[in-house]
């Protein structure tokens, strides 16, 4: 029996603090993003090339049109604002920095309202720095990690580590491997520990120092380093980046490729930038 005031499991209400509080976010995210140059989009609900970009369909919403065409609705932003703004609205518009605010809607009834950014051509520090900037203005706490895909990638293709170790961090099992160079990599926390690569085989060395290049050109401060962590994920191959707090992950980003078009971009997932501000507001109350 569903009650008169229920609603769908993982679906969102927002109301009174909670509403007012998503508002003041959306508005410090959008009025950022725009002081930076970039551009505000709104992608379509419905789409009918969404299934282009997931390898398993079964996140999708599907429905029809009135000519009985296939259409699923928005379970992903980026590849949409890529697809669009290179395909559909390049030729009226120079722009290469864009940001949207919106849901993404996934089967059965899961929504996520996130913020996102996008840059074609775009740079690893450039949205690291924007999505920072981002976490600084909302008054946020949170830590940056930064990997890079490649790494794993390797160690499995290579060197013969399962990735269902690396994607469970299993430091234990990894560290009865017994090799020595793959040891270092678990104690590489800091971009200090990357200045002693000795040992480490050169292709993996050549992954290590992107991610040391990257943080000289990233201004947050609070900064770890995660050369083994894994996580499969629709476009990142390469230099990637998560803004978490305790186990809330507040941003998630990085280098990727859509359709040969190079970018880089992130989503900020706003429930949990909600979550952290009520907890905060909560905490300030019981010291006064």
């Amino acid at each position: 029996m569903i009650f008169e005031h229920e609603i769908p499991s993982k679906s969102k209400m927002y109301f009174g603090q909670s509403a007012k509080i998503k508002r003041a976010i959306e508005a410090v995210c959008a009025n950022t993003l725009e002081h930076d140059g970039y551009e505000e989009i709104v992608t379509p609900l419905f789409s009918y090339h969404q299934h282009n970009s997931f390898e398993d369909e079964k996140p999708l919403i599907h429905l029809n049109d009135e000519n009985n065409n296939t259409v699923t609705l928005r379970a992903d932003s980026t590849a949409d604002v890529v697809r669009i703004v290179t395909k559909r609205i390049g030729r009226t518009t120079n722009s290469k920095k864009w940001f949207y605010i919106q849901p993404a809607v996934s089967f059965p009834t899961k929504e996520q309202y996130q913020v996102g950014a996008e840059i074609i051509d775009g740079l690893f520090h450039e949205v690291v720095n924007t999505a920072s900037t981002l976490i600084q203005q909302l008054e946020l706490n949170a830590l940056l990690q930064v990997s890079n895909m490649r790494i794993p990638l390797l160690l499995a293709e290579k060197y013969g580590v399962k990735l269902e170790l690396l994607h469970d961090t299993n430091i234990e099992s990894i560290l009865k491997l017994n090799i020595p160079w793959i040891s270092k990599l678990v104690h590489i926390h800091s971009a200090k520990d990357l200045d002693d690569l000795k040992g480490i085989p050169d292709d993996i060395q050549t992954e290590l120092l992107l991610i040391k290049e990257a943080i000289s050109k990233i201004e947050y401060q609070k900064v770890i380093v995660a050369p083994l962590y894994y996580a499969k994920m629709r476009y990142y191959g390469s230099l990637t980046f998560r803004m978490f707090y305790e186990n809330a992950l507040l941003v998630r980003g990085g280098i990727y490729s859509i359709e040969n078009v190079k970018a880089s971009g992130f989503a900020l997932y706003t429930d949990e930038c909600i979550n952290q501000k009520m907890l905060l507001q909560k905490m300030n109350k019981e010291v006064e």
